[in-house]
């Protein structure tokens, strides 16, 4: 549906120049959506989706060891978008205070991005409700380390930022000037906390996610903590149980149109269709998460069944297999100080893990040796490859006069 522009233009000074900043009416949108047979069954399908994702993930040996993984896989994710080079192996690195391959820049912002996921989500559980004081928190932690301590991490921006081109004036998009934030997120906080009336949660990750990219409050990390803001949202509503879903490469592979949407949403009310992509997002990414759970699950199983088969050995090989669960790239000191066993008997049961392809050397350093289970990581990168080869990977909108990042 068509509908007016969804708010006003204001003139708003900044880099010496005049521009016309967008805020925005608040939400939900008027007249209300059109749930049309495609728009209604795609939010059938990504019910449906979101509930085979909860139900398998059940079937994970370890929940809380999956989802450790799981999250670091959407930080880096999500943190590449912004241009970071970080990978899952270089966040592993870091946590185990080794040197990563990328720059360190890059690792502890994907560091952040994991404590900040991790603290909105513990908040939550908390029974702390959706609020800008929340979501400043969150931001502060985003933004502790790396390169985002110029930003005024935790505070609205002061001053006019903007997406896309190489000043105000071409710009993009200009959100709304800074004076004009607080009453534009105190707005978006009443829609979270169901004022004027009740939302479906499906529907409010969508709508709020939307919001909050028009508004850009933050001087920087806008993209991450938008799209973190999905997760808590749906956790928080208790549309998933864990959190597993997360959108951050369907929104980088779609890019171009993820962007045209919003746009559309703004200018011409098309509510519709940017939910439609936001269906089909939640659709791709639940049904792939599902599959990767599942891969995961008879990996796990089909391993610890060849360890059994070790004989007399099989007892320390499972404690070690156990904490590889938790740290996919692991030395010898760490996994005798995990497992309890010696440094002797570890190393000679890694060499036996060798053996059955479970696990995999990553260095030759006699004393500090890297061991690696190769096929769990695979399995979670499997779905970063696009990023890797991309010819775009390194693309990221300017949004404020000091920074080309999101």
């Amino acid at each position: 549906m068509k509908r007016e522009l969804q708010g006003n233009y204001v003139q708003s000074s900044t880099a010496g120049e005049t521009v016309n900043a967008f805020t925005p009416a608040p939400l939900p949108p008027n007249p209300p959506i059109e749930w049309t047979p495609l728009l209604f069954n795609k939010f059938q399908e990504a019910h449906l989706a979101l509930g085979r994702l909860d139900g398998v993930s059940s079937n994970v040996p370890n929940k809380d060891l999956f989802l450790y993984m799981y999250v670091r896989k959407e930080a880096v994710l999500s943190s590449k978008i912004e241009g970071t080079q970080s990978s899952l192996s270089d966040l592993l690195l870091y946590e185990f205070e080794q040197e990563p391959g990328a720059p360190l820049d890059d690792v502890q912002e994907v560091s952040s991005y994991v404590a900040a996921l991790e603290y909105g989500l513990r908040r939550i559980n908390e029974d702390f409700p959706m609020s800008l004081r929340l979501i400043k928190e969150v931001h502060f932690i985003l933004l502790a380390k790396g390169r985002g301590g110029h930003a005024t991490p935790g505070e609205f921006r002061h001053s006019q930022n903007w997406i896309g081109g190489t000043r105000p004036g071409n710009a993009t998009y200009v959100p709304p000037p800074p004076t004009k934030v607080l009453d534009c997120m105190g707005e978006l906080e009443k829609f979270l906390n169901d004022i004027p009336h009740p939302t479906p949660p499906l529907l409010k990750a969508a709508l709020a996610h939307a919001q909050f990219e028009t508004i850009h409050p933050f001087l920087d990390g806008n993209g991450r903590l938008g799209r973190l803001l999905i997760t808590l949202i749906l956790c928080e509503q208790k549309i998933i149980k864990e959190p597993l879903l997360y959108l951050s490469l369907y929104f980088k592979k779609h890019r171009p149109r993820y962007y045209d949407l919003l746009n559309s949403a703004r200018a011409d009310g098309d509510w519709e269709t940017w939910l439609t992509f936001f269906a089909e997002a939640v659709i791709a990414t639940a049904s792939h998460g599902a599959d990767s759970i599942q891969k995961l699950a008879k990996m796990v199983s089909e391993d610890r069944q060849a360890i059994v088969a070790l004989g007399r050995t099989a007892g320390s090989a499972l404690k070690i297999h156990e904490a590889m669960l938790e740290r996919p790239l692991s030395n010898v000191t760490w996994l005798a100080k995990k497992t309890g066993l010696t440094w002797g008997a570890v190393n000679a049961t890694v060499l036996h893990l060798e053996k059955l392809g479970i696990l995999k050397r990553v260095n030759e350093n006699r004393r500090n040796r890297l061991f690696a289970y190769s096929q769990y990581l695979e399995i979670l990168n499997a779905e970063d490859v696009f990023l890797e080869t991309a010819s775009d990977a390194n693309e990221a909108a300017t949004t404020n006069n000091l920074s080309p990042r999101d």
